[in-house]
């Protein structure tokens, strides 16, 4: 059978799901945020994302509900974007003018036409998302198209028009979210959602990234901690190039269950771009499927730990178009569903064929990389001599005590 806007489908296994339904946001509307031939942002990622995801029957059933989304209103963006930048990317959209002083026409995000439409779509998938997460409405939601975690109240940055996600978790406080956490495991650092919320103490911004002094922005080092009002709320883990599967979980488990207990969030936000993954074009981390699934059901599962279930899971960068991103996000897809597919269960032929028939190449065989991620506990003591180390035990230092913890014990 086919699908929401014509995707193609398959009945899904499993019972059906009880309570409210999970929310995933897509309709080929979405493909309009896309730079032009050539551009790492291709919109192809995302196509590709949601034929897999609808081949391995995730999108159909009891307990799944495909929605499209509207678009932000300018009131909306400007709950986080100044009114001037706003105004800047409507006339580079009507005209094609650049403004190159706001990121707009630079060789990371050019001007391509409908260009604030296609962001603000990105906007409402998550804020709406964020709505209906917060209201019961649904349990998990998932807007693959969002986590565009780049973009400044003034600017353009990164391939990131508007901030998706800084929107979203301002409605969430508007709606009357005291406490909402973020947790970014780009590999890039979540640079503009913490810009936002540098000095609110209630929203925590959590980024696990390849370290500024190798990747784009250049930010996100273990001493930036939060404004004068919210010290500890901006954590941020800086690993170092090339850190595989067992250092960015061990990271992971050391730092961020942790924090997040003291916090004690209402709701989770998550942004899930898999530009670590190994494959990746852009950066030199050296994640697998496998661990950045593992990251993924960590996720999910602090989300029902801690905020009742509340979780609001976005995309990102992720730039290996055929060989990581539909696979990563296809498994994002699943653990939301509480469908989660083995990494061991062959792509689906259709899905190849379609590939084949595009790219005129092969595509992955498996839905994994044939990896067994086995992170050392951080209980088991610290390694000097470990890159990785180093750099879990200096956002340790500069950020548990803030929360009461014990950086040496915790």
């Amino acid at each position: 059978m086919r699908g929401c806007h014509g995707v193609p489908m398959q009945h899904g296994g499993g019972d059906a799901h009880p309570g409210p339904p999970v929310r995933v946001v897509w309709s080929e509307e979405m493909l309009r945020y896309d730079f032009g031939h050539g551009h790492p942002m291709t919109s192809e990622r995302l196509e590709l994302t949601v034929r897999l995801a609808a081949e391995l029957g995730l999108l159909d059933g009891p307990g799944v509900e495909l929605v499209g989304a509207g678009r932000a209103s300018d009131a909306q963006l400007e709950t986080v974007h100044e009114a001037a930048y706003v105004a800047a990317v409507h006339r580079a959209d009507a005209d094609g003018t650049p403004d190159v002083l706001r990121g707009l026409g630079t060789q990371d995000t050019p001007v391509f036409a409908g260009m604030h439409e296609a962001s603000a779509r990105a906007v409402a998938g998550t804020v709406e998302s964020a709505e209906a997460v917060w209201t019961g409405r649904a349990s998990h939601a998932v807007n693959v198209t969002g986590g565009l975690h780049h973009a400044m109240p003034g600017g353009a940055s990164g391939f990131c028009v508007y901030n998706d996600v800084a929107v979203g978790i301002r409605r969430l406080l508007e709606l009357g979210a005291e406490r909402v956490a973020y947790v970014d495991v780009d590999a890039h650092h979540g640079d503009g959602v913490q810009e936002v919320f540098w000095d609110d103490p209630r929203v925590l911004t959590v980024s696990l990234h390849e370290t500024g002094q190798a990747l784009f922005p250049g930010t996100g080092h273990a001493r930036e901690t939060g404004g004068p009002h919210a010290d500890g709320t901006a954590v941020n883990v800086a690993l170092p190039s090339r850190t595989g599967d067992a250092g960015w979980l061990r990271a992971f488990d050391a730092v961020v269950p942790a924090v997040l207990r003291e916090f004690d969030p209402q709701v989770l936000v998550t942004q899930h771009g898999c530009d670590a993954h190994r494959l990746d074009p852009l950066t030199s981390l050296r994640m697998s499927v496998e661990g950045l699934l593992a990251a993924t059901t960590r996720l999910h599962d602090l989300a029902h730990d801690l905020c009742g279930g509340r979780w609001v899971a976005l995309g990102g960068g992720g730039y290996a178009v055929i060989d990581a991103v539909p696979r990563v996000w296809a498994h994002l897809v699943g653990v939301a569903v509480h469908r989660p597919v083995d990494p061991a269960t062959p792509v689906p032929a259709a899905w190849q064929a379609m590939v084949e028939d595009r790219f005129g190449r092969s595509g992955p065989a498996r839905m994994g990389d044939g990896t067994t991620p086995d992170p050392v506990p951080w209980s088991r003591g610290y390694d000097p001599a470990d890159d990785v180390d180093r750099a879990v035990r200096a956002t340790r230092a500069a950020v548990f005590p803030a929360w009461g913890l014990d950086p040496e014990l915790d």
